[in-house]
């Protein structure tokens, strides 16, 4: 049997953890099985998702940036994972620019690398079911779906990915790992769904768990703290710039409402570089 070694960097967003891999010479020929392997915390590397830093895939785009869930699955946002990348390829000196466009397969974003912080262009909240996608018959502020007997009520957008929201509570107590699982898979989601549990503490500060699509619940979820602040902003429960805790930290949401794209803000965290036996 022969093998050769990948080499990788560990890093995390706020607790929401990613193993980082440079395509940009070589590209990652890794099977979906591969991808669900050393996402495995006990036999592999373990993360939340993979990143693959790519060449760019057309002009104006600094990178391709692919997002692997632990499950193998690819998807097409992940806002704590576009931080880690940006971090990544100035720290490798694979650029020297303090601005970047990463390009996803289905979105591009702008990013703006500070020494402690990196802010993230993450583009207009879409709200039609379509674009989200969501089955349903018309646009509303709130959608209503039934599980084992009981009516939950959601909002729902897309930030490059789908996310269903619910406010409650409190997160200590919501249900993110049972109820999580059952909404991110039901047939009202035809490509599954990230499911956020948001807390509102006042109009600039909100709590938040996530339920993330193909990963479980996580530390912290980029894409999911938009979802939740654009979602509650369309009904004026919060204003256009929002903290947002979460189990890993925090957070700094502002959108300023229609027309206008949503901006987030927090930190990337390299942990350690390693090489893995690929057989």
């Amino acid at each position: 049997m022969t093998s050769h070694h990948l080499a990788f960097t560990k890093m995390h967003a706020l607790g929401n953890d990613f193993v980082v891999i440079d395509a940009t010479r070589t590209p990652a020929t890794l099977s979906q099985a591969q991808f669900r392997l050393l996402a495995d915390r006990r036999r592999g590397i373990g993360c939340d998702q993979i990143l693959l830093l790519e060449p760019p895939p057309r002009p104006g785009v600094d990178f391709g940036y692919r997002i692997l869930n632990a499950d193998g699955s690819e998807v097409g946002q992940c806002g704590n994972g576009v931080r880690c990348v940006a971090r990544y390829a100035i720290d490798r000196g694979l650029t020297n620019k303090a601005e970047l466009v990463f390009a996803t397969r289905t979105t591009s974003m702008r990013v703006q690398v500070e020494p402690d912080s990196i802010r993230v262009n993450m583009g207009e909240p879409r709200f039609e079911p379509a674009q989200v996608p969501l089955i349903a018959s018309a646009r509303s502020d709130g959608y209503g779906l039934e599980i084992d007997g009981q009516r939950w009520r959601f909002g729902a957008v897309s930030m490059g990915n789908p996310h269903a929201v619910l406010q409650v509570e409190s997160v200590d107590a919501a249900p993110v790992r049972t109820l999580g699982p059952r909404i991110e898979t039901h047939a009202l989601f035809p490509e599954r769904v990230n499911v956020g549990f948001a807390e509102i503490l006042t109009p600039e500060c909100i709590r938040l768990r996530v339920w993330e699509r193909g990963a479980g619940e996580t530390e912290a979820c980029g894409s999911g703290a938009c979802a939740a602040v654009a979602v509650l902003r369309q009904t004026d429960a919060v204003g256009d710039t929002v903290q947002v805790l979460l189990p890993g930290g925090e957070l700094r949401i502002r959108w300023q409402g229609a027309g206008q794209p949503l901006w987030m803000e927090g930190p990337a965290t390299t942990v350690f570089d390693g090489t893995w036996a690929l057989t």
